[in-house]
């Protein structure tokens, strides 16, 4: 059934009217869901009317409609990719048998933690980014921000619908404790550390969606691999909508950069002071944010070895990036990987067992991904015929978990003292001076086809619409 009932009063294309006992239950959370959303969702925006997308079917083509809906008033529901006939688990200790389409009863409190903590990532986002529609820089982008809100309300959905379905009274009970933890909550905070930092500014949004939602897709892409056959439906169909979200951060840092060139090539500058006079974002300011995000999110990724990992892959319930395009023998015994660690004051590559391995193969790929974006950007600096370029730092910068945690690496990779990093600390991650400046940027335009003077348009509107169309209709 690719077609998703909206009929219901939760739409979905599990049929759900047919399972009564689960229908009561999601009924019964949907209120506290809707409550979460208009205590922690976007601020002040209940009675707009935004140009959403919303999903009607799970076939690739023609899968999303679009047309102004109040955000409260958005159809949140369950949507899965259709089954795969005879579909076999094709990687772990259980290769080559059928794909499980309920949980063997060994691997519920590992398949459990795997769908809570990525449950949690999606209302934390949300409420990260509540306060940025009272500073959009657009309509457009005010109207992007909601679809990214609602899609990571919809993503808590379908965890939450997993959750219910298939663990019971424990599934119930975590369902209520995402909507319990919050965001930066001393008492009560998300799981993953990233998600209780603030997102305070638009440059911090757009690097946030271009790093730590790319998070996101990897991590989607190896549960969409799972044994466990409603959990790869499921992700594979939130990565349909998660490729939005990147795009909004690659092109959003894109525009900034492009704005501030113009403005450099006006100016005939390449000094901060200058061009932060002129009110656009000085190029090492963007490069300081995109250090943070980067080392952060690779955090997300956990410890460089782990047996928690190795678990997960060899019992089949969590496989590696594009597990289908590789060509080893998708078990992995006998096969080591290469993972950094200190010594002697150096960093050094050390041989550890791929099984163990697998965060650090999966964090791998993710880097190589987004440097790819960032050479982008890239492009369009050279195309102002500007001499400077954005780097990624090396994966051992920054870092606060595994082995690398605490150990002081600048951005080339070179390991340094404590007294080296807190001289350069502030060239190399934002600095409350930085901070201050941007969030000084950060005035409200809503006015059609109207941006702030630190963003440059978009090439094209949405859904081939113009681009001074009316994104958001204000109450």
């Amino acid at each position: 059934m690719s077609t998703i009932d909206y009929s219901d009063k939760i739409p979905n294309n599990v049929n759900l009217s047919e399972d009564r006992t689960l229908q009561r239950a999601l009924e019964q959370w949907q209120p506290n869901y809707l409550k979460w959303w208009d205590d922690m969702g976007p601020d002040g925006s209940q009675n707009f009317d935004v140009y959403l997308r919303t999903a009607i079917s799970v076939d690739p083509q023609g899968w999303a409609q679009f047309g102004h809906v109040k955000m409260p008033d958005y159809r949140w529901g369950i949507f899965l990719n259709p089954a795969e006939a005879d579909r076999k688990i094709h990687f772990g200790d259980h290769k080559g048998e059928a794909a499980w389409q309920d949980i063997p009863g060994e691997y519920r409190a590992n398949l459990r933690r795997i769908i809570v903590t990525q449950g949690d990532t999606e209302p934390a986002s949300v409420e990260q980014q509540r306060h940025l529609g009272l500073t959009c820089p657009s309509q457009y982008d005010l109207r992007n921000l909601f679809q990214v809100n609602v899609e990571e309300g919809r993503h808590l959905w379908a965890m939450v619908y997993l959750l219910h379905k298939y663990f019971g009274k424990d599934g119930r009970e975590e369902g209520e404790a995402l909507l319990e933890r919050n965001s930066g909550n001393a008492d009560n905070p998300r799981i993953l550390e990233a998600f209780n930092e603030e997102t305070p500014d638009w440059l911090s949004f757009f690097m946030f969606t271009y790093f730590t939602d790319r998070d996101g897709k990897f991590q989607l892409c190896a549960l969409a691999e799972s044994s466990f056959d409603p959990l790869a439906r499921t992700t594979k169909f939130m990565l349909t909508e998660e490729a939005h979200h990147m795009f909004v951060g690659e092109s959003g840092v894109s525009r900034v950069i492009n704005r501030t060139c113009q403005v450099m090539n006006e100016l005939k500058t390449d000094d901060p002071a200058k061009l932060r006079a002129a009110g656009v974002i000085d190029l090492p300011t963007i490069q300081r944010y995109l250090n943070f995000h980067f080392s952060v999110t690779i955090d997300l990724f956990g410890a460089d070895e782990s047996s928690n990992a190795a678990t997960f892959y060899s019992t089949g319930l969590k496989g590696r990036y594009e597990e289908g395009k590789r060509t080893d023998d998708h078990q992995l015994r006998g096969q080591f990987y290469k993972v950094l660690n200190v010594q002697n004051g150096q960093l050094i590559e050390k041989e550890v067992p791929m099984l163990n391995a697998l965060n650090e193969v999966l964090r791998d790929d993710y880097i190589k991904d987004s440097i790819g974006g960032v050479e982008r950007w890239n492009k369009v600096i050279e195309k102002a015929g500007i001499p400077f370029r954005l780097t990624v730092p090396h994966k051992a910068f920054h870092r606060n978990i595994g082995l690398l945690k605490g150990v002081k690496v600048a951005p080339d990779g070179r390991v340094i003292s404590e007294s080296e990093w807190a001289a350069n600390r502030d060239n190399w991650l934002p600095s409350e001076g930085d901070r201050a400046f941007v969030a000084s940027l950060m005035g409200r335009v809503v006015d059609p086809g109207k941006f702030a003077n630190w963003i440059a348009p978009p090439v094209m509107g949405i859904n081939r619409q113009p681009v001074d169309f009316e994104y958001v209709r204000f109450a």
